[in-house]
């Protein structure tokens, strides 16, 4: 196993996180779910909470010193976010609720204002269903192909496959995880990025989990629209990010009507703010925004590198004790692949194993994972998931692993 670096004092980032220092049913807390939704630091809760305490008002249309404090610190997580993707222009930063609605607005906004009808959308076989769902919906409503690329043995995307969907240059919009869910596996944007454009294509990544792991930059990947969501990124729930490039936002239509993304209104007819507001209707989750920037502080605080370094000897470390297990089978093979590690036991449903975990203190996933094409592809109904945070340490692996044969021993 690769040591933890030096430098990544992970009893010290545990330190921040409140909630890991707890028992549960006189076991310590070992969490193992990161994935689904990470835990908040102190950084997190008091900004929020401070918020709620000092300064609280609506934001944007104030003009009391509160709003105006409110609006400042709210704003400030605009300037955040474009800079953890290295964006050209705040304005190219629009805030959702999470990746799904940003995923959403792409393909409302995008995929009916700007394709046509007969063009077609490319995913891959490892989306999750926010990253499906909607493009079934314009495919219904607005005639757009859906074409998938399939996934190889190992859990990574056909590349071959998904130039051969490429090739006739019909596809309008390629919309594919950066990270699995599931897999762990990361996708290759650059490589991505260049096939799609070169077949004039445009591309949506999602990033709710690659940008918890590592730095992401959309000049270096050079994408189209990059979204991700604020709770996994060890933030609040109810906030999200969709960064697109100006271009394409000036030329798309809002999704939603109502207060703050107006120009001016009449009864006769309405004109638009300017992006990204025009794409911000209603009252937005202000505290939440201010709770996502010191999200994004506390990640750059710790550094993406000695974060990158700790998960992939995390990563390692996992899928050398599980191998290890028998009965036990690790699904996905990639050889980039993210600190989320999905697993079957022989004789036992992942919802047992699971149940039995949690008897011992051990919070991990089961289930499809909102991944049911991958599953069926797969030839599986279920896994079991354990993925890991910058808290994770490696005796909580060690302490899955040791309590996972014991399980496997009473199913034997």
């Amino acid at each position: 196993m690769n040591a933890i670096p030096p430098l990544f004092d992970v009893a010290r980032v545990r330190a921040q996180f409140p909630i890991l220092s707890q028992t549960v049913r006189g076991k310590q807390l070992v969490f193992l779910d990161s994935a689904a939704s990470a835990q908040k630091p102190r950084a997190v809760i008091d900004a929020m909470v401070g918020a709620m305490e000092t300064q609280y008002a609506n934001i944007h249309r104030g003009l009391h010193w509160m709003s105006e404090r409110t609006t400042d610190a709210y704003e400030a997580t605009r300037d955040a976010a474009a800079r953890l993707l290295n964006a050209r222009d705040r304005h190219e930063i629009v805030f959702v609720r999470n990746s799904t609605e940003a995923i959403n607005l792409v393909a409302h906004s995008y995929g009916r204002g700007i394709m046509k009808p007969g063009q077609a959308v490319l995913i891959s076989g490892m989306e999750h269903h926010s990253n499906i769902v909607p493009w079934q919906m314009l495919r219904d409503a607005h005639g757009t192909e859906l074409r998938v690329a399939p996934v190889n043995e190992a859990g990574e995307l056909d590349m071959a496959a998904f130039e051969a969907l490429l090739a006739d240059g019909r596809v309008g919009l390629v919309a594919i995880t950066h990270m699995s869910n599931v897999l762990g596996s990361y996708t290759p944007a650059e490589r991505i990025a260049k096939l799609a454009h070169a077949h004039g294509a445009k591309v949506l990544f999602d990033g709710s989990q690659a940008i918890v792991h590592r730095r992401v930059d959309v000049q270096a990947i050079d994408a189209d629209f990059y979204c991700f969501t604020g709770h996994k990124l060890y933030g609040p729930t109810g906030i999200g990010v969709l960064w697109a490039r100006r271009e394409l936002l000036d030329a798309m239509p809002p999704w939603m009507g109502g207060g703050d993304m107006i120009s001016s209104v009449t009864y006769e007819r309405s004109t638009w703010a300017e992006v990204p507001h025009k794409f911000e209707a209603g009252t937005p989750a202000i505290l939440e925004g201010i709770g996502l920037h010191a999200a994004i502080q506390f990640m750059e605080g710790i550094g993406y590198d000695a974060i990158a370094a700790h998960e992939a000897a995390l990563t390692e470390h996992a899928l050398a004790r599980l191998s290890a297990i028998e009965g036990v089978r690790v699904i996905g093979r990639a050889q980039d692949r993210g600190g989320v590690v999905s697993f079957t036991l022989d004789r036992a449903h992942a919802h047992d194993v699971a149940t039995l975990l949690d008897r011992q203190g051990i919070a991990v996933r089961a289930g499809h994972h909102c991944a049911e094409p991958l599953m069926r592809s797969l030839g599986l109904d279920s896994t079991a998931r354990a993925s890991f945070g910058i808290y994770t340490t490696p005796d909580e692996i060690d302490v899955l692993a040791d309590t996972l044969g014991r399980i496997r021993e009473f199913f034997a």
